[in-house]
């Protein structure tokens, strides 16, 4: 269900503002014709819901060097 997705997602973005704005841009990317947009944001969900945000990398950077 796109809830257990929406949810996943906000373990790594916090703000669901920001969430529904990088699904949105990520969603006008990634979408392929002939496809079913349904399909696509379910996809941007789920890779939300499986990577590491970029805000995370970087601090962990600055904080070994």
């Amino acid at each position: 269900m796109r809830s257990d997705l929406i949810f996943g997602a906000l373990t790594h973005v916090q703000n669901r503002y920001k969430l529904c704005q990088l699904a949105s841009k990520a969603t006008r990317k990634l979408h392929k014709p002939n496809t079913r947009l349904q399909d696509t944001t379910n996809e941007v969900l789920d890779r939300f819901k499986d990577t590491v945000p970029m805000n995370v990398e970087v601090d962990q950077e600055l904080t070994v060097a």
